[in-house]
């Protein structure tokens, strides 16, 4: 059995798979030499199916068979607030399983997004595999700070459907902190600004030699590099309508031709002023072609999106203000994702923190390098148990003990302390959320309260579980449900079950309940909104690898 573990980030438009190998981390290519890989499945009519960058091509020949953005998707329930509103932004079918779980329609197949991100890691797997020689089982995946229970245990699975056991799930900004200071002997305060194509997080941590401490996370699950181009694409649109007095916006396949070029366009302008194209489309149901001149200067994007920007500036400040932070107390500015390419991006970010980002490092390739650094420690603590404390993060931190850490040898591998991102509680009378799990709780922690049952011999209870910052219910999200049962039967008033919420270093929460007049365990079932509860079946078998 190999000891390696492979450092992944399964990102909502590319993937990259790393590993540590005799102290250094290596991003792993295709068989073509490139080492981002377009998280993409296209399905063929015969069955199998091309993952990574032999499959982007087909997003415009071929879009209702071409599955991209899953991410988005993933760990949510159909009639979410947020799947509502990107089901017209897909040019495949996207429809609810029988336990309110979002399926892709490929012909008469019905796939989880979780299962389209499978075969993206399957992918990634035999890649590493390829390159290695030997077999690749293990695995550190890399989530966004933002995730909540769902998002976190969807993509676990995705792993364990693709083979792989999941050693940790990481926060993408700590990993990618973890390969800006991991080694370096830092002590200083760091903002990691990560702006994927689907997912916005924003991390404050103390570095402190080996101790990587966050100090508050925020994020934003649908805001990333699909925003600007659906921006484009609306501006395209106007274009044809202005000109040719026709509406394109009913049109799938259109859409998602013009969605490709708005990404081609959006690349264009991080080294160009101005680009342009001559775009030839059909009026929908005719034969009959229009085109249109397309010009869009550096600063006309700018001036369009510069709302998208705001929005993940408003993030930064909700960070600081968790973390109770001036922005004058950073030391230092990352860049992560390969949003931050845009030149307004970085102009923004500049101006908010005051201060120039860390140059040299590849934002598309920094956050899977730390999750392979993290694994490499993992690996190594397997080895040697007496290390196999390090990197879990704990609660109540003793400062004496971490400074007394902070001078030990760094192969001991790195300590994370992270956080929760969302408090977590149950509903309550008057539609207010009473908070089990605070926000930026250290991990990992556990929570204890008590209830009783509403009447006499009740013997089940169903609390209602929700994620979120507010105290007012309707303003967050509702997880799912636990619900307690085989409780005796008796009074009310002498029932109490005592019910304890855990949150671990992956950042997924278990409830164990007691009933305290007999101290006997009782049957408690937490049921997450968005958790798949059957699958179409995946046979690894039917990836095409060339």
């Amino acid at each position: 059995m190999s000891d390696l573990v492979v450092g992944i980030d399964l990102g909502t438009s590319n993937s990259v798979i790393s590993v540590v190998l005799e102290g250094e981390a290596i991003v792993i290519p295709d068989p073509d030499g490139r080492r981002i890989h377009p998280s993409i499945v296209h399905f063929m009519e015969d069955g199998q199916m091309i993952v990574g960058n032999r499959a982007w091509r087909f997003r415009a020949e071929k879009p209702r068979r071409t599955i991209y953005s899953a991410k988005r998707l993933i760990g949510r329930p159909f009639d979410s607030p947020e799947i509502k509103m990107l089901m017209g932004s897909f040019p495949f079918p996207i429809v609810a399983a029988s336990d309110n779980t979002p399926r892709i329609q490929i012909d008469d197949q019905y796939h989880p997004p979780e299962g389209i991100g499978a075969r993206v890691l399957h992918y990634l797997k035999s890649l590493a595999e390829q390159y290695l020689g030997q077999s690749v089982e293990k695995a550190v995946i890399a989530v966004p700070a933002n995730f909540d229970e769902g998002q976190r245990r969807a993509t676990q699975k995705a792993g364990e459907m693709a083979g792989l056991e999941v050693m940790r799930l990481i926060n993408e900004p700590t990993a990618a902190a973890l390969a800006y200071g991991y080694g370096g002997n830092k002590r200083e305060r760091v903002a990691i600004y990560d702006f994927g194509g689907g997912t916005f997080d924003v991390t404050l941590l103390e570095l402190r030699s080996n101790v990587f401490e966050v100090l508050s996370t925020a994020g934003n699950s649908y805001l990333g590099g699909d925003d600007f181009d659906n921006r484009l694409v609306s501006l395209m649109m106007n274009v044809f309508e202005r000109e040719h007095q026709v509406d394109l916006s009913g049109d799938e396949i259109v859409r998602q031709r013009l969605r490709v070029l708005a990404e081609h366009m959006k690349c264009e302008l991080t080294s160009e002023e101005v680009t342009s194209r001559r775009i030839v489309e059909y009026i929908p149901g005719t034969m009959t072609e229009i085109e249109v001149d397309f010009q869009l200067s550096r600063q006309e994007f700018n001036e369009r999106c510069a709302d998208i920007v705001d929005k993940s500036l408003e993030t930064c400040q909700d960070a600081l203000k968790t973390a109770g932070l001036q922005r004058a107390e950073l030391d230092h500015l990352v860049l992560v994702g390969g949003t931050t390419r845009i030149p307004l991006v970085q102009q923004r970010t500049r101006e908010f923190f005051n201060r120039e980002p860390v140059l040299g490092i590849n934002p598309d390739e920094v956050v899977a390098i730390g999750a392979s650094v993290f694994g490499s420690s993992l690996a190594k603590q397997q080895q040697a148990p007496e290390l196999s404390g390090m990197g879990e993060g704990f609660d109540d931190v003793d400062e004496e003990w971490m400074d007394g850490l902070e001078d030990e040898e760094e192969d001991q591998g790195p300590l994370l302390i992270d956080v929760t991102p969302h408090a977590l509680g149950v509903a309550t009378v008057g539609g207010v959320m009473d908070i089990i799990i605070e926000r930026n709780g250290q991990l990992p922690l556990d929570r204890t309260r008590y209830f009783s049952p509403s009447r006499d011999n009740q013997t089940r209870v169903v609390l209602p579980v929700y994620s979120g910052n507010s105290r007012r219910i309707e303003d967050n999200r509702q997880l799912g449900m636990l619900e307690l049962t085989d409780i005796p039967p008796g009074p009310r008033e002498e029932v109490q079950i005592e019910v304890t919420f855990q949150v671990d270093t992956n950042g997924l929460l278990s409830v164990k309940a007691t009933d305290m007049r007999t101290g006997l365990n009782q049957f408690a079932r937490l049921s997450i909104s968005g958790e798949t509860a059957t699958d179409h079946e995946f046979d690894a078998t039917d990836l095409l690898m060339t």
